[in-house]
């Protein structure tokens, strides 16, 4: 039974959850709108060349609904938080921008997340996403990959039809930073890929902090550095809200760790055990590695490197990761390390009433349940 402070905390937290659970549910029609104006869940000829210009010969509209439109909105409409472009919003209203004129950027690192994913979930072998089989299991593969890397690419399409909007100036940066970030989420993809194949000679804590900050961080650092950059930030303030932004990604990957070793809702959403099945070293992993004793050390390594779905094998991988305290030892990391990035980039942002939505926002993504 919780007494005192205790209490207090508990209820802030939850407090907290529901204030921004709501504020996601409230954003995320308004996103979506933004994103049906530049991926129509119907594809017509007029869209088309709007969106790639008038066709030579002629537009495939029928082959081109059913192989990028539908694929692609049949993933998005399973769901997802939307907290990156939600961010984007946040971080926009305190630094004083033109919420109205930036909108459009929110479609910018909600697509190429979810490009991120389609095309991870290839890369993984996973079975399910978002309660559901994964887009290459329901469409194919070739289907899948196309699609995915529209969702790259696309979101130029959203800097190119606000061109007039912005100096020319500012949206040369914001464009820069975009084709910047894309090119170092590769990076990150890359470093995970070889690891999960069983490739983790020299593995350490940080080579693993900067996978996460050039994987699941950089989308997180995109959306801020947009939304500071859009609203005429100075240069400090764009590299500091770009940095707590980061400390935000990975402190969520971390946080999706956490729940996929502990949290069974969590792990029915993005299919059981799929972390163990992938053989993923997360930061759980790796304390476990160093903290386990050799022999339940060597038991682990053992699992991750058969990509079991074997569900007795997977809980038992899930148990050892327990063993070392190694969850806790997750949680207590991103805690800290986000609240260190908070503090660094609390002095550029104004205060305002925004400002203190944009902390509960923080907060939020480091205490969810799911």
């Amino acid at each position: 039974m919780l007494k005192g402070g205790a209490f207090k905390t508990e209820c802030h937290i939850l407090s907290i959850m529901t204030d921004i659970s709501d504020f996601l549910a409230e954003k995320a029609k308004s996103i979506d709108e933004r994103i049906l104006k530049y991926l129509p869940e119907k594809f017509d000829e007029k869209y088309l060349e709007w969106a790639f210009g008038k066709a030579r010969y002629a537009y495939d509209v029928k082959t081109l609904q059913k192989a990028l439109s539908g694929p692609i909105w049949d993933f998005l409409k399973r769901g997802g938080k939307r907290w990156r472009p939600a961010m984007f919003l946040l971080v926009a209203e305190a630094m004083g921008g033109d919420i109205e004129k930036m909108a459009d950027f929110v479609v910018v690192p909600e697509l190429a997340h979810n490009g991120s994913i389609m095309v991870d979930d290839i890369e993984d072998m996973s079975e399910m996403r978002r309660g559901k089989p994964c887009t290459h299991n329901i469409y194919g593969i070739d289907v899948a990959i196309n699609a995915g890397n529209l969702m790259y690419f696309l979101p130029f399409l959203v800097f190119i039809k606000n061109r007039d909007s912005f100096e020319k100036d500012i949206l040369i940066r914001a464009y820069e930073t975009f084709s910047q970030e894309m090119i170092i989420i590769h990076l990150g993809q890359a470093m995970d890929i070889w690891w999960h194949k069983g490739n983790d000679e020299g593995l350490t804590e940080e080579r693993y902090l900067q996978m996460c900050a050039y994987k699941t961080g950089t989308l997180a650092r995109l959306s801020a550095k947009l939304a500071a950059i859009l609203s005429g930030g100075t240069p400090e303030q764009i590299e500091k809200i770009g940095k707590m932004a980061e400390a935000i990604g990975v402190g969520f990957q971390i946080q999706d760790d956490i729940l996929s070793a502990s949290g069974k809702e969590f792990m029915e959403k993005k299919g059981f055990g799929d972390d163990i099945t992938e053989g993923k070293r997360t930061l759980i992993v790796i304390h476990a590695m160093k903290t386990l004793e050799p022999e339940d050390g060597k038991r682990l390594k053992e699992i991750l490197n058969m990509h079991t779905r074997d569900p007795k094998l997977m809980q038992e991988a899930l148990d050892l990761l327990k063993k070392g305290g190694s969850v806790e030892y997750a949680r207590e990391f991103a805690k800290k390390m986000v609240s260190e990035a908070w503090e660094e980039a609390n002095p550029v942002i104004p205060d305002s009433s925004a400002k203190e939505k944009l902390k509960s926002f923080v907060d939020y993504l480091i205490t969810r349940k799911i």
